[in-house]
């Protein structure tokens, strides 16, 4: 049934364009006055019939209206993509792994509780091992909750003392494979574990950095449309969930050879 609070004039359109489908020869006039109740029931009426004859145009409707959803959401990350690309690729929030002067790029948004993101790190691991002109960015993306968020700022204090990533990685390593809920305590047990410098990483989560890199990835994945992890970005594409090392390994091959990271 069309909405009652639908304007006169979107309801006017609506009329005409039910009667051009339905090959009626009818004039409507479009005027100010209200539809009365007998009007409004005979112009659902032929909407219904029509649409029940012809249910394919519903259809088509949903997938037109699907496709240029999917253009304008295409759009709108090509211009975050090209807007925000050095914060994506090269902000210093983020943790650089693999080769730092690569000739590729692959940006990783994860949550240390994502299930999905501890079989992505074998997929990173393997990647960077057999292909050593990439580089691998880490962005902490803590979207499952306040443990995220805790485990999140414990790794950023991590990295702030690591310039190299090695520490980082091993607390990585040793906190995607935690057995149960990623917080606060495991974060610092995988942390000391990793070899970091503890009072400096009590010191360091309550610096301003560790709330600063977390906006700044939740914004960048705002504007890129990134809801999920883990999520990749390479060159001009989105990569949303745990594709596996072969597809993200096509992707960067792609990118050396089109420029794109798919041909």
């Amino acid at each position: 049934m069309l909405s009652l609070c639908m304007s006169r004039s979107r309801l006017a359109a609506l009329i005409v364009a039910a009667a051009l489908f339905a090959g009626l020869a009818v004039a409507l006039p479009l005027q100010a006055a209200p539809l009365t109740t007998s009007e409004r029931e005979a112009i659902e009426a032929v909407i219904k019939d029509y649409l029940l004859k012809n249910p394919e145009v519903l259809r088509d409707a949903l997938m037109e209206l699907e496709r240029r959803a999917n253009a304008e959401e295409s759009g709108k990350r090509a211009e975050a993509l090209k807007q925000h690309k050095a914060l994506i690729f090269d902000s210093p929030r983020g943790v650089v792994l693999g080769n730092p002067k690569g000739d590729v790029t692959v940006v990783e948004f994860f949550d240390y509780n994502c299930g999905y993101c501890k079989r992505a790190f074998t997929d990173m691991t393997e990647l960077i091992k057999a292909d050593p002109k990439v580089k691998f960015v880490l962005k902490e993306f803590p979207v499952l909750g306040p443990s995220s968020l805790d485990a999140a700022r414990v790794a950023i204090a991590v990295r702030m003392q690591d310039k190299d990533g090695a520490k980082y990685l091993e607390f990585h390593r040793r906190l995607l494979g935690v057995r149960g809920e990623a917080n606060r305590e495991r974060a610092l047990t995988a942390a000391k574990d990793a070899g970091a410098d503890m009072a400096r990483i009590e010191k360091d989560l309550a610096s301003n950095e560790i709330k600063a890199t977390i906006e700044e990835s939740g914004k960048l994945a705002e504007a890129l449309g990134i809801g999920g992890t883990p999520s990749y970005v390479i060159a001009n594409e989105i990569v949303p969930g745990a594709v596996g090392f072969d597809t993200l390994k096509k992707k960067v091959d792609a990118v050396r050879k089109c420029g794109t990271a798919t041909c």
